[in-house]
């Protein structure tokens, strides 16, 4: 039996890629030109970004063999998703639907969420404190400080949860904070790289701009993994039902972006490995990266996921490829009831 949590996807970057099957093989073609060739075996997942073409037998094959093709536009933006009959367990979905509807069920699963993401968001100020210190004037340690301790009341806040509505105020107020210091976090010199405050349709600046990137290829990778357990990544708790959005992809993804996807960015950012020259300016004010460097933030974010970590609940080895599927099967656990609460990913 093949394990596809340990499957590969394939991003395909290029205007006018090909994608075809040959034999056992997903091909990619550009202008006639062979560019890569993958085992169908190895595939979890076909990502294409821009004007990329599937061929019919390649679709064909994708669907009855469970591969999921996700389209996007060349910035990211999320356009549409082929993929074969929903093959999840039923009594799981008609568990994940109540619990939605109860806005007590709902509530528990959404208060462990962001207890886990400011936890992470705190754990990423306190690395930035351990590392640079010497990089930060008093005034900046101090604000960075005061910011751990506001993250830290509001996981607090969240362990004794009285709504919802109180939950996502939470929630919003700690995303608040954390972004008013993120600036600081980005070690370069280059002032036209600065961080001016968390913008997303479209992002305003180069800081924005790679968050926004990683960010969906995070939540692609949280969809799949939710479907893999069988529950339905449209139904949230935390986040509201909206049509065309993946609510539960969403939910999953905000425990796990300060470490798989902030500090990515802030890495790549802050070692010169995104430059000025990597992103592409319109007279709108949106700012995107140039296709050659997102290859390279692909490249950066599948070497990333082979980082290996204890996982704090399971206390097993895992790579930080497989989190977002243990978290998954983790969240079907409590879905069903097989768990007291969702043990959320906290990062140590």
């Amino acid at each position: 039996m093949v394990d596809r949590r340990h499957l590969n996807t394939l991003y395909v970057t290029t205007d006018g890629a090909y994608v075809r099957k040959d034999g056992e093989n997903a091909v990619v073609e550009v202008e006639g030109s062979e560019k890569a060739r993958v085992p169908l075996h190895k595939l979890g997942s076909i990502v294409g970004m821009g004007r990329v073409v599937v061929s019919a037998p390649m679709m064909g094959h994708a669907v009855e063999a469970g591969i999921p093709i996700a389209y996007f536009s060349e910035n990211g933006r999320f356009l549409a998703r082929v993929e074969g009959p929903v093959s999840g367990n039923v009594l799981l979905r008609r568990d994940q639907f109540r619990r939605h509807e109860s806005e007590e069920g709902s509530a528990s699963l959404a208060a462990m969420i962001v207890v886990a993401k400011t936890s992470n968001q705190r754990a990423v100020l306190q690395r930035a404190l351990r590392d640079h210190s010497a990089n930060y004037n008093e005034a900046v340690r101090l604000q960075l400080t005061r910011t751990v301790q506001v993250l830290r009341d509001c996981a607090r806040r969240s362990l004794r949860p009285t709504s919802l509505d109180q939950i996502r105020g939470v929630e919003g107020e700690a995303a608040r904070a954390y972004f008013q210091v993120f600036d600081h976090l980005v070690h370069c010199s280059d002032e036209r790289l600065r961080f001016r405050g968390r913008s997303r349709r479209p992002p305003l600046d180069p800081v924005n701009a790679t968050l926004s990137f990683i960010y969906t290829l995070l939540v692609h990778d949280c969809r799949s993994a939710l479907e893999g357990v069988g529950l339905d990544p449209a139904v949230g708790f935390l986040h509201r039902l909206r049509p065309g959005r993946p609510s539960l992809a969403l939910d999953l993804m905000e425990e796990l972006r300060p470490h798989m996807a902030d500090r990515l960015a802030l890495t790549l950012l802050s070692r010169g490995e995104l430059t000025h020259g990597d992103f592409r300016f319109f007279e709108n004010g949106a700012v995107f990266l140039t296709d050659t460097a997102r290859k390279r933030v692909l490249i950066a974010y599948q070497e990333r996921k082979r980082d290996e970590l204890e996982h704090p609940f399971l206390k097993e080895k895992t790579s930080l490829g497989l989190v977002p599927h243990l978290q998954a099967a983790l969240l079907a656990k409590a879905v069903r009831g097989d768990l007291d609460g969702y043990p959320a990913m906290i990062w140590r």
